[in-house]
């Protein structure tokens, strides 16, 4: 288990958990309330309570809700000569008194329309030098969570004897964060969430793109390490508060999460497990690797590395690629028993056998990793060549060349050949790359890397290909897009889905790979048992597998279908089928259209005509790879001219949609997008274009003197 896992492994031991509201997230940045974030933190806390979660909230927002109201009222009663005088600020306990009932109505109001009771309780410093009421706080609190009330605390600041609720920070709490600290240790809570509008706590200003998200505090680490930025525009102490609360209370045994108030379900997901915020936990310095890497400098490092490696000549980028090859094939040997290793912990561990497939490297597969290596080695050099050349005057010539992206973000899942056959395209296109395996891949990603990095000369260097370990750093690399230029995704629907939602760096791939064989009442039955059966079973857990099968109605009941059904089931197919096929064949029926099996079964489904299958496929297909079987030539130019598919083929298997098999050479990735790159992504996938303009002194001058030709000489020597 990694630290990551070990840290976040007491989640599952929650219970009771206390949540403090900050103004910024109860309010917008006019001092208005916020109602959907706080209706959506309400239906959080609803869903947390029907799971047994015993919920207690500490809510600020009294006082900035109160100064809203009391200044339109002032500004309803004062006269015209009134508004010319200056204007006296409203005292604050006014404020927090009008305010405080005003947000409890409002809490009132949304719980009851999720038919949740929730409970005020105002509470203030010197209360809790009295031990009876602390007593008989903890006695109230546990009767109202038996009857999964909500309790909402809030200091009573209407008459609390500070000076004043923003300037006085003396006594045994000293703002909400502080006093949900202190309730977190009176009333036994096992966790604390302090939520804000920021994801948690940053190595300086969040605004600074150099500061980085810490997700795991470590006091002799980061203690006084920390650059603050300003406070919250509308609390008291900002992020310094609520560090200072969340230490006190992590080291006093109640382990604090500091996350954004902002997300949807980020509570949820906090209690799930999943890498949010910033953690505070009494033996988080045991957790703590010695030295952390830093995303950025790593991504650095790989765009410098790609400008050395654009600066050498295209021979020694060439020996390059077939210095790799030969030393995959040297070390066959010990790549194969590092992978060895990792499928045995993946079956121990029972992962899927799909990913199991996937994660395997199979007899022969070093050598065809090798081969792809020299063949993409010995295709044209793709840096630098001239696409568009245009005279744009006499003696002023516009080249528009290729060039490569940058720095490129690999995310895939299990297939460690992924690796080889990315850093080989990024290499051979002059980009940097950062990748992130599977965690079931992590010897062969391992040693498949050093293998690739040894043999990068050191005029270029091995941090031009970075291997990210810690799935703690990819929330980070994922926010650096004045670094990285894009980011592939290679996995599951979730994955993908969760990258586009995380960054603002362009992202290509594709989330599923639902790929249809439509089979037209003209196929050739021989023909169509060939292409169906290599379509779903020469690689099942491939993207490009098929996983739905379409038959025209005229071949529902004919003997051709029934020998290709034979044919599936031998090959220990499970057929399921749709609402048609279900009643026709006899099959049982699939759970949905839109699903990718991964593994030896399929969906089938019986259409009226090519028409009925066009709709079909883009009502329930991922635009990927999609066949028709058909002699007749007419129903195929309707299908390839009118399916919507990054690749569509006529009487082939959709299992030739591949970047080798293409002779890319290699590929990252097959793309769904329709901008920049679409199918199988090679070497011209990671490339953009530059302009070259060679003049001879010429000046715009208003144009007076120039006179523009636009020559296209592409093909002039």
């Amino acid at each position: 288990m990694d630290g990551l896992d070990r840290s976040r492994a007491f989640l599952k031991e929650v219970k009771r958990l206390v949540i403090k509201v900050g103004t910024a997230v109860v309010t917008r940045a006019d001092g208005r309330l916020a109602l959907g974030r706080l209706g959506a933190l309400c239906e959080q806390i609803k869903d947390l309570n029907a799971q047994g979660y015993e919920v207690i909230v500490v809510s600020s927002g009294a006082v900035g809700l109160g100064r809203q109201r009391l200044k339109y009222r002032r500004l309803v009663n004062s006269s015209f000569a009134d508004l010319q005088k200056p204007q006296v600020e409203l005292d604050g306990k006014a404020c927090a008194a009008v305010g405080q009932n005003c947000l409890m109505a409002l809490y009132d109001t949304l719980f009851s329309q999720l038919d949740v009771t929730s409970a005020q309780l105002l509470v203030t410093d010197n209360d809790f030098r009295d031990k009876a009421f602390r007593n008989q706080l903890s006695e109230t609190v546990q009767s109202l969570l038996a009857l999964k009330v909500i309790p909402i605390f809030n200091e009573n600041d209407a008459v609390s004897t500070r000076r004043a609720p923003y300037e006085d920070s003396s006594g045994i709490f000293w703002d909400n964060d502080s006093l949900a600290a202190l309730l977190a240790l009176e009333l036994k809570a096992d966790l604390l969430v302090l939520l804000s509008d920021v994801e948690g706590l940053y190595s300086g200003p969040p605004s600074d793109p150099k500061s980085k998200l810490i997700h795991t505090y470590v006091k002799e680490k980061h203690q006084g390490g920390i650059t603050f930025g300003d406070k919250s525009r509308v609390g008291r102490g900002g992020m310094t508060a609520k560090v200072k609360a969340a230490v006190n209370a992590a080291y006093a045994g109640i382990p604090v999460v500091i996350t954004s108030g902002y997300a949807p379900e980020n509570i949820i997901k906090v209690l799930q497990g999943e890498c949010l915020g910033t953690l505070f936990h009494q033996d988080a310095h045991l957790w703590a690797p010695v030295k952390e890497c830093s995303s950025r400098e790593m991504a650095v490092a790989a765009r410098e590395s790609s400008r050395r490696l654009q600066a050498i000549s295209s021979h020694d980028r060439r020996k390059i690629l077939l210095d790799i090859a030969d030393a995959l094939e040297a070390n066959e040997k010990l790549i194969k028993t590092e992978n060895e290793a990792d499928v045995a912990t993946a079956q121990q561990a029972g992962y899927e056998k799909s990913l199991i497939a996937r994660l395997a490297l199979k007899p022969g597969k070093i050598s065809s990793l090798a081969n792809s290596i020299r063949v993409l080695a010995n295709m044209e050099d793709p840096i630098g060549r001239i696409l568009k050349r245009t005279e744009l005057a006499d003696g002023l010539v516009l080249e528009k060349t290729s060039s490569p992206l940058g720095v490129l973000l690999i995310v895939f899942e299990s297939r460690p050949d992924a690796l080889v056959q990315i850093a080989s395209l990024a290499i051979r296109s002059g980009n940097g790359l950062l990748l992130k395996g599977g965690k079931e891949a992590k010897r062969s990603n391992a040693i498949l890397h050093k293998i690739i990095t040894d043999a990068i000369p050191d005029s270029v260097g091995g941090k031009l290909i970075g291997l990210v370990t810690s799935r703690e750093e990819i929330p980070d690399l994922l926010k650096l897009d004045d670094v990285i230029d894009l980011v592939i995704p290679r996995g599951s629907n979730k994955l993908v889905s969760q990258i586009k939602n995380s960054t603002k760096i362009p992202v290509l791939g594709h989330a599923d790979g639902i790929c249809h064989v439509y089979l037209d009442k003209s196929a050739n039955m021989d023909m169509a048992k060939r292409i169906v059966v290599d379509a779903k079973v020469d690689y099942p857990a491939a993207c490009n597998a098929m996983e739905t099968l379409l038959v025209h109605k005229d071949l529902s009941q004919s003997e051709g279908l029934s020998e290709l059904i034979v044919d599936l089931r031998v090959e220990g197919v499970t057929l399921y089928g749709g609402p048609q096929a279900s009643c026709l064949l006899n099959f049982p029926e699939a759970r949905s259209f839109h699903h990718e099996y991964n593994s030896l079964a399929c969906t089938v489904e019986i259409v009226d005509d090519v028409y009925a299958a066009i709709d079909h496929i883009h009502q329930h297909g991922s635009a990927h790879t999609d066949c028709i079987i058909a002699e007749d030539q007419e129903v195929a130019d309707v299908f390839l001219h009118q399916v919507d598919s990054a690749a569509v083929f006529h009487n082939a298997s959709t299992r030739f949609c591949d970047g080798a098999r293409f002779g890319l050479g290699a590929e990252v990735g097959i793309s769904t997008s329709r901008i920049h790159a679409r199918g199988p992504v090679g070497v011209e996938g990671l490339l953009t274009t530059r302009w070259i303009l060679k003049g001879s002194g010429q000046v715009v001058d208003g144009d007076k003197d120039i006179v523009y030709t636009h020559k296209d000489l592409t093909n002039e020597s």
